[in-house]
């Protein structure tokens, strides 16, 4: 009921999205070419979820796929495409911590195009519509509080505080702004992700190879994009150093692992529960930041934190019932057709 297993999944994605645009971060601050690292980590993904594909349908027959599946496919490799440049653009101009911030506002563009396009229900009586409306708000209160307000330092020395502070004072405000642009526009681009994977896995039920098409013709747009905005040829020459481990980890975790997952989770749970793991990513990153870089810990990263939990339950809890409501109707409407059960049928036209 409670989908234990995919919130454990979907809370694992979230430290490895916060490791990836660390790395990330390294890679292009030496240089390298955020297009240049669409392209490639598409292409090894394509080789990745090829390989998958034939092991996993070794003994089992792929659904067949038509026009309209392909054309919506397509669809979402444009917005995979721009969402992938859109971050690396961002995350280039800003900060790893920047980027977990911003995502925040993924759950809010969700919940609303999924009310839109009648993903979600949206029933304001119920009291699970409620919790979820709720919910997110709450989410994405705790996402602003852990990015906006900083208080007072609880672990840490203040010459480490003070030292961030200087640092980032000399950072050019107009990159941040830029940065920051960019990595809203990604975080409704991830909205309508979202919304069209789940689309499409309703209608065709194979993550892998949804996930496999996807890159191909990811591939094939970031590379057409990358001949035209690059124009440095020594750019597409790859280096036995932090370029390489970025394009490992970017295509075996970004474009493979991340995309079969949120596309699974969208089928299981549907977009808005899938999108709001995204405000996590930010506690994720403060945590990483005091246990591995010795980073201050503030007030405000604790209230933040408390308050998106309390979010993350109201929306886990809504969910929940929203499902048990599902399943007793079900239940009713079937043990209502049985002629053997009147009392039955009694009972559950009075709920």
């Amino acid at each position: 009921m409670w989908g234990s297993g995919v919130t454990a999944v979907m809370l694992t994605m979230e430290f490895l999205e916060v490791a990836m645009n660390t790395v990330n971060k390294a890679a292009m601050s030496k240089g390298m070419s955020h297009f240049i690292l669409v392209v490639y980590s598409n292409m090894l993904a394509v080789f990745l979820l090829l390989s998958s594909s034939f092991f996993f349908y070794r003994k089992r027959i792929a659904p067949p796929i038509t026009w309209s599946i392909l054309g919506r496919i397509f669809v979402l490799s444009l917005l995979c495409c721009a969402g992938q440049v859109f971050t690396y653009i961002g995350l280039g101009y800003s900060s790893p911590t920047l980027a977990s911030a911003m995502t925040d506002l993924t759950p809010a563009f969700t919940f609303m195009l999924g009310v839109i396009s009648r993903m979600e229900r949206l029933d304001l009586r119920s009291k699970s519509s409620q919790a979820k409306s709720i919910g997110t708000m709450v989410l994405i209160t705790g996402g602003l509080v852990v990015t906006l307000y900083k208080g007072l330092p609880i672990t840490g020395s203040p010459s480490s505080s003070n030292k961030l502070q200087n640092e980032l004072l000399l950072l050019p405000s107009s990159k941040w702004v830029i940065g920051g642009f960019f990595l809203a526009a990604h975080s409704f681009i991830l909205a309508l992700i979202f919304i069209i994977q789940t689309w499409i896995i309703r209608d065709y039920p194979s993550e892998i190879l949804i996930t496999l098409i996807t890159c191909g013709f990811v591939t094939i747009l970031s590379a057409t994009i990358s001949l035209i905005a690059e124009e440095d040829p020594d750019a597409w020459r790859i280096r036995p150093n932090i370029d390489l481990v970025a394009i490992g980890f970017s295509a075996v975790f970004a474009v493979s692992l991340r995309s079969i997952v949120h596309t699974w989770a969208c089928h299981k749970k549907g977009p808005v529960y899938t999108s709001m793991f995204k405000p996590i990513g930010m506690v994720i990153a403060v945590f990483m930041g005091v246990s591995f870089l010795g980073d201050t810990l503030h007030l405000g990263s604790v209230i933040g934190a408390v308050i998106i939990a309390l979010g993350f339950y109201a929306v886990v809890w809504g969910k929940s019932q929203e499902e048990r409501t599902v399943e007793d109707k079900e239940k009713c409407s079937f043990e209502s057709s049985s002629p053997k059960v009147p009392l039955l049928q009694n009972k559950c036209t009075n709920v």
